[in-house]
């Protein structure tokens, strides 16, 4: 889509905080009023659209894409992330360990099982790990708690928390990361740990490194997301 605006800058507004193209009003795909919680994310979202060049970009603007997703999808579709975060519960990334060589089964150990004691000290969640092929399965208590979280979100929160977990495959992070616990760059090369171990050993290809800088790049702006709404608590780890 060719540009067609000048400017675009954030506002207050009735009832939350505006994205103004030209003065205008920007309004959502489905055409809802784009009213936003904070005026931070107001802000981070008219920087988008004003970096955007003679073309729009939607692939440059993930915290438009965020925000659209809560304004048009939630709540509902609120059902429907609930039940996919519920499916990261029971496959979460970090409960599946290689069985070799000892240095990568080290590195995970290592780098891994903190933030599972951290979800069983926070959330009373105590997964499971194996080194298996085969899906290992978890206490349904576990789970129900680690759902029961991301179901006390609002519909703004549930989006970064979503889009978190699905790009490290792992509720345990995603709730990491929306607590403010766990930075984004961390969490991505936590949950790439593998592959990321066997570039360092068998070296890299380009297209490789292209996917994963997508997934970075997705992944950094989640959490920026998250960290410009309100709402955010939590402890680190010990």
């Amino acid at each position: 889509m060719k540009r067609f605006y000048r400017r675009a800058e954030p506002a207050a507004g009735e009832g939350g905080h505006r994205v103004l193209l030209d003065g205008r009003p920007l309004r959502t795909p489905a055409g809802r009023t784009f009213l936003l919680p904070e005026a931070g994310l107001a802000a981070a979202i008219a920087e988008e659209w004003q970096a955007q060049g003679e073309h729009i970009e939607p692939s440059l603007m993930p915290l438009t894409r965020l925000a659209t997703t809560a304004v048009d999808l939630m709540p509902e579709r609120r059902g429907d992330a609930i039940a996919e975060l519920a499916g990261f519960a029971r496959t979460d990334l970090l409960c599946y360990r290689a069985a070799q060589p000892e240095a990568l089964t080290d590195r995970q150990r290592r780098d891994w099982q903190p933030w599972l004691d951290w979800a069983s000290r926070e959330f009373g969640a105590r997964l499971e790990t194996t080194t298996a092929l085969e899906p290992v399965a978890q206490p349904e208590e576990a789970v129900a708690r680690l759902v029961a979280r991301s179901e006390g979100l609002d519909d703004w929160r549930l989006v970064g928390l979503h889009a978190v977990t699905r790009l490290t495959g792992s509720l345990v992070l995603g709730l990491a990361v929306e607590r403010g616990e766990l930075d984004a760059e961390r969490a991505f090369a936590l949950s790439h740990l593998e592959e990321l171990w066997e570039m360092e050993h068998w070296g890299r290809d380009t297209e490789q490194e292209r996917r994963l800088a997508a997934i970075r790049r997705d992944l950094v702006a989640s959490g920026r997301y998250l960290a410009l709404l309100p709402g955010r608590d939590g402890r680190r780890p010990g």
